[in-house]
């Protein structure tokens, strides 16, 4: 993931739009292989109702990492704009406190334009703190949602090892004179 270190050293998307395409390519490259190795075992017959299985699953997984993803931004958004709250020697102890308590019950991503709106009214060094802070924790908060799609490659990366195409077992010749039937 080439994204994560240029996160908070960016200051437009652009930036990320080759390591996306990349990304993304790579992603579509691998997709049509994965589905063809998965289904390659599956006798002629069957291969749609395990289309469907391999699909409902790759779907369960998106949805989940979805989740996981953002989850654990929201957390590190929490856990980053509290920290930094706490150590700011700007925002007084009353303010800390009273932001402490507004992100325990609601975290949000929020733009720097949307947090000035609502700072209407602090004093100049409050406002220009709370706002740097913002950044500073959009950044973390966004580099620990894009280690989830990393961390899972490289769970994929350890699995596939795993994965060694092994011979298929072939049934025993059947034994003369006994009836099964």
């Amino acid at each position: 993931m080439t994204v994560i270190p240029l996160v908070p050293r960016i200051d437009d998307g652009w930036w990320l739009v080759l390591p996306l395409v990349v990304t993304g390519a790579g992603l579509g490259l691998l997709v049509s292989q994965l589905n063809n190795y998965t289904l390659a075992p599956i006798a002629e017959e069957r291969v749609s109702e395990a289309a469907g299985v391999n699909s409902a699953a790759g779907s369960f997984g998106l949805s989940f990492g979805l989740a996981m993803a953002g989850g654990l931004m929201l957390a590190a958004l929490s856990f980053s704009f509290t920290h930094l709250t706490e150590s700011s020697t700007v925002i007084p102890p009353a303010e800390q406190q009273q932001i402490a308590a507004a992100l325990e019950d609601d975290a949000e991503v929020m733009s720097t334009t949307q947090l000035a709106e609502q700072l209407q009214g602090q004093p100049p060094e409050v406002e220009a703190a709370v706002l740097d802070i913002n950044d500073e924790a959009r950044n973390r908060s966004l580099q620990v949602a894009l280690a989830v799609p990393l961390v899972a490659a490289v769970l994929g990366l350890v699995n596939s090892f795993r994965m060694v195409r092994r011979p298929d077992v072939q049934p025993s010749a059947p034994l003369d004179g006994l009836d099964f039937g």
